[in-house]
């Protein structure tokens, strides 16, 4: 493998895909490695007036400050409100959503913090959580950022105690008298040790623990003593007067925990297929480092094994790494950020719209008939501004999910502007009839089919000098090896 090809194995899997400008750095590996670091050192959070709903009808407080969140119950008040004022907020709440994806979106494509915004979208899917709040989303999207790549330890509490996360699962009615086992069974099936570690038991045990975690109306967390159960439970073999950060504590005192968390790693930077050889050492270093999220990266990155052939161009882009990787190394720009909005309904996996507290089930599962056609047409619409039509499916969690098809049906014109002199500077001393199969190596991952390469040489060779490059590209991204990363 050529160091131009792992360097782009590395931008794909600790970022969202190579520029122009990475490959002809020149960089090894290894410093590309440690610039990463360096890049994503600091956290900068996601945010602007776009993302905030300014009506004051649509959020203001509410008189019982256990409902403040409630997705039934948004706007207090809300039966005293018109149906017209009920548009207004539904509408508000949609355009600050639109504008926090679009925003998280487009730092995604443009950030020198690659690293630290791959982690976060990581944090995204396995922290899944969908609440009709777009501060209280936003707030838990920072929470992740500025953890991302610190100690798991401090994330957990801290998203632990997130209203979003609280609410979402239902830890907002978890009382002494009345425990709710939600949040605990989540917390120790899908955020730390896994399924067939632990018993209802120790379940209901941990809710016990968890009683009177709740936030205000401000979205503060608050710990209410008196809805808390502060008797003796026995947790995973533990027996003590628990609080929550107590049933935290002890469930990272538990090695498989780290096992956990580095299998699913794992498969999120490395391989859908784990392989224990290579997932062991991680873990007992990860345990022993106190949960350090970035010296784990750190140690997968860096492993000889992390760019065999078996590693590379095998794992299929979702959605989101797709439309970012060809913003990204094409520094594609929308005039309208809504066909965006459209594309990810359409191909499954929408920002900050998780589909469960699973979060996206991943690999297989982005490719069926009609996602594939939308994935190998997207670079003509997106690169020739081509219109086209789309149906969303309903989504029986949208703000207005009883519409018609002819609602759903989204019919635009895409107008973008791609910046191919980059790519043309690359391709300068490489001569013409050796273009394409240059250009493939920078786009793909995976060798291209000769049949597919002499396709492409042969479309732009029969149309005009000034729009082969163009030509050449758009059909390199619309071949099914642009899938794979």
């Amino acid at each position: 493998m050529t160091t131009q090809h792992q360097l782009q194995h590395l931008y794909w899997r600790a970022g969202f895909g190579p520029r122009p400008a990475d490959v002809a750095a020149g960089l090894t590996p290894r410093k590309a490695l440690r610039q990463l670091f360096q890049d994503s050192a600091r956290f900068e959070p996601l945010d602007s007036a776009a993302m905030r709903v300014t009506e004051t009808l649509a959020l203001s407080p509410s008189p019982t400050p256990d409902l403040t969140m409630d997705p039934q119950a948004i706007a207090l008040k809300s039966k005293a409100m018109t149906a017209e004022q009920r548009k207004l907020q539904n509408r508000q709440i949609r355009e600050a959503f639109y504008a926090m994806n679009s925003g998280w979106l487009a730092r995604m494509a443009t950030s020198p913090a690659q690293l630290r915004e791959k982690m976060t979208f990581f944090w995204h899917g396995h922290f899944a959580c969908r609440v009709r709040r777009p501060d209280a989303a936003l707030q838990l999207n920072n929470t992740l950022r500025q953890g991302a790549l610190g100690k798991f330890g401090d994330l957990l509490l801290s998203v632990s105690q997130e209203p979003a996360m609280l609410q979402f699962l239902n830890n907002q009615q978890n009382r002494r008298q009345h425990p709710n086992e939600n949040f605990a069974r989540e917390v120790m099936e899908l955020f730390t040790i896994g399924r067939g570690q632990y018993s209802e038991q120790d379940i209901k045990e941990a809710a016990r623990a968890f009683t009177g975690w709740g936030y205000d109306a401000a979205g503060r967390f608050v710990f209410r003593a008196r809805q808390h159960d502060d008797g003796s439970k026995t947790f995973l073999g533990q027996t003590g007067n628990f609080g929550g950060e107590d049933i935290l504590r002890i469930i990272l005192e538990q090695p498989r925990t780290a096992e956990f968390l580095t299998t699913k790693i794992y498969r999120f930077f490395v391989n859908d297929t784990p392989d224990p050889a290579h997932i062991q050492p991680l873990a007992r270093a990860f345990f022993q480092s106190h949960y350090d999220i970035g010296d784990l990266l750190e140690r997968l990155f860096s492993a000889p094994w992390f760019y065999d052939a078996a590693n590379v161009g095998t794992r299929i882009k979702s959605p989101i790494e797709l439309l970012t990787g060809m913003r990204r190394t094409l520094g594609l720009e929308l005039e309208n950020q809504q066909p965006l909005i459209v594309f990810q309904k359409a191909l499954g996996q929408t920002l900050f719209q998780p589909p469960n507290v699973a979060g996206w089930p991943g690999g297989r599962s982005w490719i069926d008939s009609s996602s594939l056609v939308l994935r190998l047409q997207l670079p003509q619409v997106l690169l020739r501004n081509a219109e086209f039509s789309i149906a969303l499916k309903e989504d029986e969690n949208d703000l207005a999910p009883s519409v018609s098809k002819a609602e759903r049906t989204f019919r635009q014109g895409v107008k973008a502007r791609v910046q191919l002199a980059p790519i043309s500077q690359l391709l300068a001393k490489t001569a013409p009839g050796s273009q394409a199969a240059q250009l493939s190596t920078l786009l793909l991952q995976i060798p291209i089919r000769p049949e597919n390469l002499a396709l492409i040489q042969q479309q732009a060779a029969a149309g005009p000098a000034d729009s082969r490059l163009r030509t050449m590209v758009t059909s390199m991204l619309s071949l099914p090896e642009y899938q794979l990363m």
